[in-house]
């Protein structure tokens, strides 16, 4: 068995998205452009709105690879061109793949832009190989109750498998290329050696508390970068939650344009003119969001 250790750290850096909402973004960020597969990590909030205060993401295009959605809290309305629309409430994940090309909308549910509320989340997009970015738009989304979980014998560390497996259970969710997304929450004196797919790319996202990977002390808004092996060990003296992240590693050639990433330059000023042509679709306007 082979110990993975940390080979790099990066914090990460705040930015407006969408319709003007603000998140923590730890990928990309300056020294760290790509976690093959990974393309973004976003960690929305945790943010208090008041009324009327809530943003999202009005309709706009995507092209290439999957976006993820997990929401800690508040809610979320989806839609997309391909006629599928939802709610995501806490606990809840959307795993879109925009795949050939399709027009998404994400927006705070109606009680949320009424009432306003706490609204907490994370958007990760993962690439796609060359050989399905022309797949067909896929909208699959899991409520709370359907995400296995585990605890150590100690119950100490908890963990929600959105893709992969740990501790002898695997994810509801099928991926069209090896990923594993798994939300851990610690308690003081927590303590895990994990067993890891050898040659995957992984990544630790330290969203709450403090994380040792061994001689490593990772704080909030921090992301590490794992060295290849089979097995990752982690440790916590306080409260603290963290996503692991990471996949196969596809290694192809990156051409990333806006909210299309393809193989080749060409291929993505096509998708620029397509959605322009409106060979994308547009969503129904029979659609209304909730």
């Amino acid at each position: 068995m082979s110990a993975r250790h940390i080979t790099q750290v990066v914090t990460g850096h705040h930015q407006s998205e969408g319709g003007g909402f603000i998140v923590r973004r730890p990928l990309p960020t300056r020294g760290l452009q790509l976690l093959d597969p990974l393309l973004l990590i976003d960690e929305l909030g945790p943010i208090e709105y008041g009324p009327g205060e809530a943003k999202g993401a009005p309709d706009h295009p995507h092209r290439g690879f999957e976006t993820v959605t997990y929401l800690l809290s508040g809610a979320s309305a989806h839609a997309d061109s391909a006629g599928h629309s939802g709610v995501l409430n806490a606990g809840d994940v959307q795993w879109m793949t925009a795949g050939s090309g399709v027009v998404h909308r994400e927006m705070p549910a109606a009680q949320i832009q009424a009432e306003g509320g706490r609204v907490h989340g994370f958007q990760v997009w993962v690439n796609l190989p060359k050989r399905l970015k022309g797949h067909a738009p896929r909208y699959l989304e899991l409520k709370s109750e359907r995400i296995p979980e585990a605890t150590t014998p100690d119950g100490l560390a908890t963990v929600r498998v959105i893709a992969g497996e740990a501790l002898g259970v695997s994810a509801a969710a099928s991926t069209l290329t090896p990923v594993v997304y798994h939300h851990w929450t610690l308690r003081p004196g927590a303590a895990v050696t994990l067993p890891v797919p050898l040659e995957h790319n992984l990544g630790v996202y330290v969203f709450s508390g403090r994380v040792q990977l061994g001689e490593v002390d990772l704080g909030e808004g921090q992301l590490a970068v794992t060295s290849l092996g089979d097995t990752l060990s982690f440790s916590a003296t306080e409260d603290a939650q963290f996503l692991l992240l990471g996949g196969q590693p596809i290694g192809e050639p990156v051409a990333w344009g806006g909210p299309f990433v393809m193989n080749t330059r060409g291929e993505v000023k096509q998708a620029y003119l397509d959605y322009q042509a409106g060979r994308m679709g547009q969503i129904p306007p029979e659609i209304v969001l909730a």
